[in-house]
């Protein structure tokens, strides 16, 4: 059994206007959007959210909004904590448990790597301080350290309200050390290898495209989930094309939240500004129009 339940995860982006003010009925808008599609985890603040940019004041802003508009049955909302240190994640968490959130996702501190004694300590104390919460690790490349299967083994026996991890990336090999070494914890891949994760037993899908074609999202999902694994690393396979065709082309590399307000653009629902936060580039509405004809050209059962 594992610690959380399974499903889709899909994150919320933020819409700013030129002064770098939250545009608040697009993001209600989007929020809302998002639960009518059928998706349940829904979260904000990681990477794609701007969740290492937002201000304290912001944090809490957008986290009571995001509150509003999750209160339905059966939804799950989770809030990112991207923080440099044990006592800024505590902070931001503490905000956000006032408000009412019980799940959190969690990145290490960035400025410089920790080792294995000080990933153990960031962990109990962060998770340790909030008993009665969930605590989701985003394993990125960016927090300088990747954590492997073995290190969630040892996590498992220390922090017993760490229930989840988030990973974007990974061959088979990465795939099936996670899934052997921790199964107590619920794994949730990206599109690429959530196939491949699903051939080890149970885990979820950290979903990219969720908002742009939400039914193929959730059957590629339901296959993965039934063990209809050929199937589904076909459709993992169409993804993949889909990512490569329609963005590959596009100058960067940028941070993940220039591309992900651009699929919410290309999924129609939402007018949502392409602006980031400063100092970060988004895309301009030249290169979305690019992107929107490609996606009706190459892969017409995508475009709206």
């Amino acid at each position: 059994m594992t610690r959380y339940p399974q499903g889709i995860l899909v994150s919320c982006e933020v819409p700013w206007d030129e002064n770098e003010q939250l545009i608040e009925p697009v993001f209600r808008q989007e929020v809302a959007e998002t639960l009518r599609a059928g998706f349940r985890h829904v979260y904000i603040f990681g990477t794609a959210g701007e969740g290492y940019a937002v201000t304290l004041t912001q944090f809490e802003q957008i986290a009571r909004i995001f509150w509003e508009e999750t209160r339905s049955e059966g939804v799950l909302p989770m809030v990112g904590v991207i923080a440099m240190s044990t006592g800024a994640a505590i902070e931001r968490i503490t905000i956000a448990y006032k408000i009412g959130f019980r799940t959190f996702q969690l990145a290490l501190p960035n400025w410089h790597s920790v080792n294995d004694a000080e990933l153990a300590r960031f962990f109990q104390d962060v998770c340790g301080a909030f008993v009665d919460c969930s605590f989701l690790h985003y394993n990125l490349p960016r927090s300088g350290r990747v954590l492997n299967g073995a290190d969630y083994e040892r996590l498992v026996r220390l922090v017993p309200n760490l229930v989840a991890t988030k990973n974007t990336s990974g061959d088979l090999a990465r795939t099936a050390d996670l899934m052997r070494k921790a199964p107590e914890l619920q794994h949730f891949f990206g599109e690429r290898n959530f196939a491949l994760g699903c051939l080890f037993g149970e885990c979820s899908l950290l979903s990219g495209y969720g908002t742009l074609r939400p039914q193929f999202t959730q059957d590629l999902y339901e296959l993965g989930r039934t063990g209809k694994i050929e199937a589904a690393l076909r459709m993992a396979s169409e993804i993949n094309e889909v990512g490569s065709e329609v963005l590959g082309w596009l100058d960067g590399p940028r941070v993940d939240g220039a591309y992900d307000k651009l699929v919410v653009n290309l999924g129609g629902t939402v007018d949502m500004p392409l602006r980031l936060l400063s100092p970060y580039q988004g895309f301009s509405e030249n290169e979305l129009a690019q992107c929107r004809q490609i996606l009706a050209d190459r892969f017409p059962d995508w475009s709206v």
